[in-house]
């Protein structure tokens, strides 16, 4: 059920241009500096994705890393984004620690279109030592509106820098340029809640969909302050579509928000290939309260193209977990199924973003 179930993956990154050894995959696998194949994930990629390369389920790591080397990454790309059943990919650009793959190029591999979403502190730190603090805000407003000529979207990572707690109000510019003084006198890295939120509403006056990173991440995110609870005031006053990535283990919150607020999408990338075969309890825990009309597929694939196919099967189980069940116990009609996994899959992110 669902099996070839087209999917937009509204957030999600490129992918390395080299081969792996079996140390670099492992450390591409978890948030974690050091990762392992002993693992949810681990076990995920030796089940789903052995196949795609040629070889049995569980194929043990090292036949796996052989077997890929032998493919080259090339081919190896090219199998997984193509094997992901993708029917549009929205592209996080903000994020290169090394050359990865352009979204024309993770599009052309997907077969479907491939949508630019703009990270707000890149943009605001490509400023950094080029203007001056009284400059700053009208520089930035120009520059995001440039960057954003064909971008269907914002991105804003206030979460690893000061954390979702953010003051519901838009700032004066003149607290901007006191906060841009502070900023433009240390290093480019902006962690400053004055000009997060002043990113954060020159995206939504530009009319696009702003989205928040929220819960799971990498060492450098507090988790106490990634709640997006936390983020309430705020969304009571932004007009646009907010997109809250990732979620976990805050998905249930995320969930009531998305019910609650007609503006809040939310989605459960990133945690899905994380949790492995538990996916399928998180996609059926967030649509407690999440209506069908705001879920939506993300990968949050980075580094490793397995990411963009596991992500897709796992997320496809775990819906067909929900909407199977609800048919078998007379919930709802195969018809209403078949309905809302259309919304999930295609609609929603299409709507929010117009695609």
């Amino acid at each position: 059920m669902f099996e070839q179930l087209s999917l937009i993956d509204h957030h999600c990154h490129g992918v390395v241009r080299r081969d792996l050894s079996l140390t670099a995959l492992e450390s591409h696998l978890t948030e974690a500096a050091v990762g392992s194949f002993a693992s949810r994930i681990g076990l995920a990629v030796r089940r789903w994705c052995a196949p795609v390369l040629d070889l049995p389920a569980h194929a043990p790591a090292e036949d796996y890393v052989d077997r890929r080397t032998a493919l080259g990454f090339d081919e190896v790309n090219a199998r997984f984004l193509g094997a992901a059943g993708l029917h549009a990919l929205c592209v996080d650009t903000g994020y290169t620690p090394e050359p990865i793959l352009s979204p024309a190029e993770l599009g052309a591999l997907a077969g479907g279109p491939a949508y630019e979403i703009v990270r707000l502190e890149e943009v605001a730190e490509s400023l950094h030592g080029a203007v001056t603090a009284g400059g700053f805000p009208d520089a930035f407003r120009s520059l995001l509106d440039t960057r954003c000529t064909a971008a269907v979207g914002v991105k804003s990572i206030a979460a690893y820098r000061v954390g979702l707690g953010l003051a519901a109000e838009r700032p004066a510019d003149t607290e901007v340029v006191t906060a841009a003084a502070h900023w433009l006198a240390g290093p480019a890295r902006l962690a400053d809640p004055v000009l997060q939120r002043f990113l954060i509403w020159c995206g939504a006056d530009l009319g696009l969909p702003v989205q928040f990173h929220v819960g799971l991440g990498d060492a450098d995110v507090d988790m106490r302050s990634c709640d997006p609870l936390l983020l309430t005031g705020l969304i009571r006053n932004l007009r646009v579509p907010v997109m809250l990535l990732h979620n976990y283990p805050f998905h249930r919150e995320a969930g009531y928000l998305a019910q609650v607020f007609d503006n809040v999408y939310v989605d459960v990338g990133l945690a899905t290939h994380n949790l492995g075969d538990r996916a399928t309890v998180l996609v059926e825990e967030t649509l407690e309260l999440a209506p069908f009309t705001k879920l939506l597929f993300s990968s949050d694939a980075f580094g490793l193209p397995e990411f963009y196919h596991l992500s897709a099967v796992l997320f496809r189980r775990g819906l067909a977990s929900v909407l199977g069940s609800g048919v078998s116990e007379g919930s709802w009609t195969a018809a209403d199924a078949d309905r809302l996994a259309e919304l999930v899959a295609v609609e929603n992110a299409t709507r929010a973003y117009g695609l």
